[in-house]
Parts: C-alpha cells; sequence; structure tokens
C-alpha cells in the first residue's frame, strides 16, 4: 500500500522493519510485559513444610545411633571405694574430658553427615528445610545424650559401691559436664556445613525471562512504533 498525490509516491511502511527478536521493538499491541514465574521444580509451602518435617523427624532419630556409639567409644572413668566414700582410682586421669569430647566429635561428624544428606537429596530447598535440619539436630543430639546416660552404667554411684565391695573398682556413669556446648555441636556442624555447600554448589538465582500478556500498551511501551502503526492506518484510509 503507498501514498499517491499524483506526483510522488511513497511507502507508509519505513524500509527497515525490527527483526521479531529485536530487543528494542514494541511489545505486540495490547499486551503487557510481565515476568515469568520460578523454576517449575521449586517447591511450594505445602511441599516444604512436609520437606521439613520429614528431615526434623529422620535427623532425630538418628541421634539413637550417636548415643550408641557415644556409649562404645567413650572412655570410662574408674571408681573405688573404701567404707567411708567413692574416689576415682585415677585422680589425675582425663577419662571424663574424654567422654565429653567423644560425644562432641561425633556430634561434629553426624552434623556434617546430616547436613550433607539433606543438600543433596533437597538441594532446591528453602529456609524451612534448614530449620527443620536446626531442629531435627537439636533434639537428636539431646536424644543421644540421654540413651548414652540411659543405657551406660548406673547413676547410683552409692548404690554400685555397695554391690562392687570396698576396693573394687566399677565404672562411673556416663556424663557431660557442659551440656549445651555438646549439645548445640551437632546443630552448629550442620549449618554451617550445609551453608558451605549451598555456597559451593547450591542453585544460582536467574535474571526473571519476560513474556508478554495481552492488554492494552500503556506508557512509554506504547513508543513511535504504535504511532507509527497509527498514522499508517490513517494514511491507508485516505
Amino acid at each position: 500500500m503507498a501514498w499517491h498525490d499524483g506526483t510522488v509516491t511513497a511507502p507508509l511502511t519505513p524500509p527497515h522493519q525490527p527483526g521479531p527478536h529485536d530487543p528494542w521493538q514494541a511489545p505486540p499491541s495490547g499486551s503487557h510485559l510481565v515476568p515469568y514465574s520460578g523454576a517449575p521444580d521449586d517447591p511450594d509451602m505445602a511441599t516444604e513444610l512436609r520437606q521439613a518435617a520429614v528431615v526434623a523427624v529422620l535427623v532425630a532419630v538418628s541421634g539413637i545411633a550417636l548415643g550408641l556409639l557415644w556409649l562404645w567409644l567413650a572412655p570410662r572413668v574408674p571408681l573405688v571405694s573404701d567404707d567411708t566414700a567413692v574416689f576415682l582410682k585415677n585422680s589425675e586421669g582425663e577419662e571424663a574430658i574424654g567422654a565429653e569430647g567423644t560425644f562432641v566429635l561425633l556430634a561434629i561428624g553426624f552434623g556434617a553427615l546430616s547436613a550433607a544428606l539433606v543438600f543433596w537429596r533437597l538441594r532446591r530447598g528453602g529456609v524451612l528445610v534448614v530449620a527443620g535440619l536446626a531442629l531435627g539436630a537439636l533434639l537428636a543430639s539431646l536424644i543421644a545424650w540421654r540413651v548414652g546416660v540411659w543405657l551406660g552404667p548406673s547413676s547410683d554411684v552409692v548404690g554400685r559401691a555397695r554391690e562392687a565391695g570396698q576396693g573394687v573398682t566399677f565404672d562411673a556413669p556416663l556424663e557431660l559436664n557442659t551440656v549445651w556446648v555438646a549439645v548445640l555441636a551437632w546443630p552448629f556442624a550442620a549449618m554451617g556445613v550445609h551453608l558451605l555447600l549451598t555456597a559451593a554448589f547450591g542453585p544460582r538465582d536467574v535474571e526473571p525471562d519476560w513474556g508478554y500478556y495481552g492488554g492494552p500498551v500503556q506508557g512509554p511501551l506504547a513508543g513511535p512504533g504504535a504511532s507509527g502503526s497509527a498514522s499508517a492506518g490513517g494514511g491507508g484510509s485516505a
């Protein structure tokens, strides 16, 4: 289609039209610029809550394994009694410190392992999954502590001294002198390892992709293309 005045013929369409993928091209008429939503495999809130609950329960249950290992590996504190009292057989021994150190080292190892497993299985898990990991680790440490104390030597030292007899060595009960320091070793280790794994191998945020949906074009997006089309329509009708 061209415009005629009897002497000059001019095309109504500019000779250089922008390509279909020109980033500066105005959007189609009747469309709005909107970002696409996130990745399709990102879990929704309900799914993430379920994942967090499963993580918390499984990690907490694994505290039984820590308690059994602590009972097996912790050094025993030997005691001996006489007619009047119970004494440490080796007053300069470090078995009590060794028992607590064993618990802390095992808890750190379990924390690193649980964080690695959670990251491997739920790499796209959000804050709720991490919170479930922290809560489960805290419960696991408490369970491990109580399992070791419960299955270890009896805490009734006087009764055991009477059963053993005078001058006979017997084991002291398992104890944690600084309970909260030892109990928090697993949660802190889990959070630290999970943070490092997320920083090194976690999914990266991408720039939002933009698309169009139907609707009137407003503002600067209408641009010269829209006015040019309107002028062309008017000239054609003339």
